[in-house]
């Protein structure tokens, strides 16, 4: 028999996933546990998803537990989806896991987590990742069957995230930040196809304007800077606007951090225009 494989994504930083590697292990001694990533800003559940989206697709068929949950607690409901590709997604219903779903075929069935032989004997009000992810991730691993984790639910009525869109206007493309990457990369909404659209073709060196409007109380930033195909195109330090490697619209300073420099996050509108 091949070792069951569980990929585990969370915001918690450096303690607490070892804490639920230790209840899943208990369960499932000898599941290959593949940690995704643990530095997910804390509470955003769209940068959560994006990199669980960005990974799902190169993991093996298994079972995959995502725990981004500002809502611990609630009455947000804790859900196991099935996907037709043949894993088993485990988390909060708060948006964090249907775009992941999504691309491994869609969700085929969904579950409410409430079966409490599957948790830990004590569930806290603010350690579910702990409590009832980890564990039931591991049973299900270990074979016990998907409809015993609790009732159905019909997977239309899941918590669904706006899905941010490239709008082109008035010579110039309206978007927003989807994603940071570690390195500092600003992952925007659309594609270089977009861009053309807006402002004509895309050649090397092309001078490119990035306008990010003042929002949530952070000022106005503009960024000059040029079309490239890689990071080495330009001089260390230089900033580019790129495709990066899923197609998407990427700014980033060549061994630096752009969305540092320029106090750029997820979700905050830009335009970008020709220089």
């Amino acid at each position: 028999m091949t070792r069951p494989v569980i990929t585990f994504l969370t915001d918690f930083g450096p303690a607490a996933p070892a804490v639920c590697r230790g209840v899943m292990f208990g369960i499932a001694p000898d599941a290959n546990i593949i940690d995704i990533s643990h530095k997910v800003t804390r509470y955003a559940i769209r940068e959560g998803a994006g990199t669980l989206l960005f990974a799902l697709r190169h993991m093996p068929v298994g079972v995959h537990v995502a725990v981004v949950d500002p809502g611990v607690g609630t009455g947000r409901l804790p859900v196991a989806l099935r996907v037709a590709r043949g894993d088993v997604l485990v988390g909060p219903d708060n948006g964090l896991l249907p775009p992941a779903a999504d691309s491994l075929g869609g969700i085929v069935e969904a579950r409410a987590i409430e079966n409490r032989a599957l948790m830990l004997a004590v569930v806290t009000s603010s350690f579910h990742g702990r409590d009832v992810f980890a564990p039931v991730a591991a049973h299900l691993a270990m074979g016990t069957p998907f409809e015993s984790v609790g009732p159905p639910v019909n997977p239309s009525s899941l918590v669904r995230l706006p899905v941010p869109a490239a709008v082109v206007r008035n010579g110039g493309l309206d978007t927003v930040v989807t994603h940071v990457l570690v390195f500092g990369n600003v992952t925007f909404a659309g594609g270089p196809a977009d861009l053309e659209a807006a402002i004509g073709p895309l050649a090397p060196g092309r001078p490119v304007r990035v306008d990010a409007p003042a929002h949530g109380g952070s000022p106005a930033v503009v960024e000059t800077t040029v079309w490239a195909e890689t990071f080495g195109r330009v001089p260390v330090g230089a900033s580019l606007l790129m495709e990066d490697s899923e197609g998407h619209l990427s700014l980033a300073d060549n061994q630096g951090n752009a969305a540092a420099r320029l106090g750029i996050g997820v979700d905050r509108p830009v335009r970008i225009s020709g220089a």
